[in-house]
């Protein structure tokens, strides 16, 4: 019987760098120092030069960047900020937690923010531009940043899904105030449980952050704020570091699995992925879109290949934010990448068995 083939696969990635990820947790756990050690801040060093940033937080979660970026920048109840619709619903909670107002902008052909749809939007209220580099490619920044520039907003990144992309040879996450990435064990650079961490060229901004991740204090037991306690552990900082040494190999992989997707699959029933002229993509996702999607997930399903949708309800139309009071119909763009998108297998490991696998099955339905 042939294995089934996996959306994801996270074993596969810690095999391959085994030996050295399991020395780094040894070492940690035999140092006896765990919360806010020398790893995390070996892993701040370096993971800000990865960026090109002057400074780097490290966070518990991706979704603590967020919200903490927000309230670090002193946005919230009366205040609007932009975002696109098609993204996770945890950007749109970055903002909502901190009581400001997500204003839903329609993605690109890209699945990015349409900066071509922005300045519709501004109001007296606006206050900040959130972007999210959805799927691992690089959206438009230098029109976004340039919107941005002249109506006097901060421009805040979500960088979940975007470790390593460029646009114009600058990294996502540097272009704004504040850069906010995951380290989920399914991104490109993943931990080994939940971890994230900000990125900005800003002093105050580092330091704010720094004191808000840890309850507020600067100072033990003298809180300035109330904040946090939302701070990268040392163990998953050690594990990190190893990562982030191999990210040129891990996202070279990535690419040429993206690349034989590209240039095989042939089915006109499918829309392929395009890349914007000028920006990078690390093909955190390999996502197509199909009229027929539920259909085609049930039939690849069948043959014993698994895929994921990212995202079958758009956050407008959450439960969740039922109160912001959209309806179907809002934003059509949107909705229609909600009922069409479907995630192809992509993993670090993945076989050209596997790939090969996936194309047949797909060019034959």
């Amino acid at each position: 019987m042939i294995d089934k083939i996996m959306p994801n696969r996270l074993d596969r990635g810690f095999e391959r760098y085994q030996e050295e990820i399991e020395a780094a947790a040894l070492r940690v756990l035999r140092s006896g120092w765990y919360v806010l050690g020398p790893e995390v801040s070996a892993f701040e060093e370096e993971f800000a030069r990865f960026t090109g940033s002057r400074y780097c937080v490290g966070l518990a979660s991706g979704l603590d960047a967020l919200w903490l970026a927000f309230r670090v920048l002193g946005i919230g109840s009366g205040d609007e900020v932009i975002v696109q619709g098609n993204t996770y619903i945890a950007s749109v909670m970055g903002i909502t937690i901190n009581g400001a107002t997500p204003v839903i902008v329609e993605p690109d052909e890209f699945y990015n923010l349409d900066a071509d749809r922005i300045e519709e939007k501004i109001t007296e209220k606006t206050k900040a531009v959130l972007v999210v580099h959805l799927y691992g490619q690089a959206s438009n920044m230098d029109k976004i940043a340039d919107v941005c520039r002249r109506h006097g907003l901060r421009l805040v990144e979500d960088c979940a899904q975007s470790h390593g992309a460029a646009a114009g040879g600058k990294m996502t996450g540097t272009f704004g105030d504040i850069g906010c990435f995951s380290f989920y064990p399914s991104k490109n650079l993943g931990a080994f449980g939940d971890a994230g961490a900000i990125v900005t060229d800003r002093e105050e901004i580092y330091r704010a952050m720094k004191m808000y991740r840890n309850y507020g204090s600067e100072k033990r037991y003298y809180n300035k704020v109330v904040g946090a306690n939302s701070r990268l552990d040392e163990l998953q900082a050690a594990m990190l570091r190893v990562r982030l040494s191999h990210m040129e190999e891990i996202t070279g992989e990535r690419r040429e699995i993206a690349a034989r997707y590209t240039e095989r699959i042939r089915n006109e029933k499918l829309v392929l992925p395009a890349v914007r002229d000028g920006v990078t993509h690390v093909w955190h996702q390999y996502v197509v879109r199909t009229e027929r999607r539920d259909q085609l997930a049930a039939y690849l399903e069948a043959n014993g290949i698994g895929t994921i949708i990212h995202y079958p309800v758009p956050p407008h139309l959450s439960e969740a934010y039922a109160y912001l009071g959209y309806q179907r119909g809002d934003y059509a763009i949107t909705e229609k990448y909600a009922d069409t998108v479907l995630s192809l297998p992509m993993y670090n490991g993945m076989t050209q068995e596997e790939q090969m696998r996936v194309i047949r099955r797909l060019n034959e339905f």
